[in-house]
């Protein structure tokens, strides 16, 4: 009964420090994503006219995205030519990419 007991508390603790580390997609968005693409994902910023970003907040540019695609890019980054337009995020768990392109979507107008 006390292994269980201890045991269950262990688990208990696990899950609530795997909670507390893990960030929002709107975090993730704000300190990785927004400098470039903007906090409304318009990619009207410096950075973001520089490279001639799309505007995730237009409805025909959103239709034109796969959620693979999205999710490709951020962890992978995007290269044209030698050239590195994005940075790949490969640290950035596989859940939270999954979050991340959901949170792209609600940029829809």
């Amino acid at each position: 009964m006390k292994k269980s007991s201890l045991a269950l508390a262990a688990l208990l603790f696990s899950l609530g420090t795997s909670f507390t580390f893990a960030e929002s997609a709107s975090e993730i968005w704000t300190a990785q994503c927004a400098k470039c693409h903007g906090a409304d994902g318009a990619g009207k910023t410096k950075v973001g006219a520089k490279l001639k970003l799309k505007d995730y907040s237009d409805a025909k540019v959103q239709a034109e995205m796969k959620d693979a695609d999205i999710a490709k890019a951020i962890k992978e980054g995007i290269k044209e030519g030698d050239r590195e337009r994005m940075k790949a995020f490969t640290d950035i768990p596989d859940a939270d990419v999954t979050a991340l392109v959901a949170y792209i979507r609600t940029f829809k107008k």
